[in-house]
């Protein structure tokens, strides 16, 4: 087995844990909400801070903290403003529309927006086995995650889509970013100075709207899970996989964070699914295996 194949394989596997482990950060996520009686920027806000901290703990102890050389602080501030954006966009779509919209137009555009950048900059066209996993995997988000009672004003659906595009090309703008490699930043290191600069950035506001934690175990614990594992790990995966993989490949693991959420809530919560949202949920993993098994050249 050749080295490039081998890398790619671990690429692969890296975006796939990063996809997963975001599919289990929505519904702890919102049982810290619910539990902790938070407004959703507030939870964005402890995953970010609680997140950044548990990574810069572990860099500690594996190979001693140290701050990033004065040359790598520009990037650090950009990836913190970009974690900001995207998490405070995204809640505001939610908040002028509805979960569903704001989940299929931010998870959704984030490819679309990577391939038709890729085309202009390389002045080439996508390849076609990449139009069809892009637009098969939009397709499959949109039967999966499809709610047509949004109960809204044109203006909110309006503004919901507009604040979702933003979180989108926030989205698409980290993973671009973070695709390029920088000496002294490891993936380690870009999701804990990254994530704790977002949080600190959204503090004010979410210390406006109440950031009361209750002191108990399963609170807490709920809390640190979700900073940990969805957010630490997944961060860290995800910016590791890129570092093998087209930008493009990348925004469509992210698909398998709906998928993922979604298998949750019918194992755990009981949900049912139409058979619409089980045709999404096929084709969403089909266009996904294709982009997999012929991606984009990086």
């Amino acid at each position: 087995m050749s080295v490039s194949v081998i890398s790619r394989a671990r690429s692969t596997s890296a975006l796939v844990l990063a996809g997963v482990l975001w599919g289990t950060g929505g519904l702890s996520g919102s049982l810290l909400g619910q539990q902790a009686g938070l407004h959703p920027l507030a939870v964005a806000t402890y995953r970010l801070l609680i997140g950044g901290a548990a990574s810069a703990v572990y860099v500690a102890l594996t190979s001693g903290f140290r701050f990033p050389a004065k040359q790598t602080w520009r990037r650090l501030l950009l990836i913190g403003a970009l974690f900001a954006l995207f998490q405070a966009s995204y809640f505001a779509a939610v908040a002028l529309s509805s979960v569903s919209v704001a989940t299929m137009t931010t998870i959704g555009a984030a490819p679309v927006v990577l391939t038709v950048f890729s085309a202009v900059r390389h002045r080439r066209a996508p390849q076609l086995w990449t139009l069809v996993s892009v637009g098969g995997a939009v397709a499959g988000l949109v039967l999966l995650r499809w709610s047509p009672e949004t109960a809204t004003s044109p203006a909110r659906l309006a503004g919901g889509l507009g604040c979702a595009l933003l979180a989108a090309t926030g989205f698409a703008v980290l993973t671009l970013v973070t695709a390029k490699p920088v000496d002294g930043l490891d993936p380690l290191a870009t999701t804990a100075f990254g994530c704790l600069t977002g949080g600190l950035l959204l503090t004010p506001v979410a210390l406006w709207l109440g950031m009361n934690l209750p002191a108990r175990a399963d609170v807490l614990l709920l809390a640190v899970y979700f900073g940990v594992v969805p957010t630490a790990v997944a961060y860290a995966a995800y910016f590791r996989g890129l570092g093998g993989a087209h930008p493009v490949l990348g925004a469509l693991s992210a698909l398998l964070e709906p998928l993922t959420g979604t298998v949750l809530s019918v194992v755990f919560l009981h949900e049912r699914l139409s058979a619409f949202a089980w045709a999404g949920a096929v084709l969403l993993v089909a266009a996904l295996a294709v982009g997999y098994w012929r991606p984009e050249p990086r």
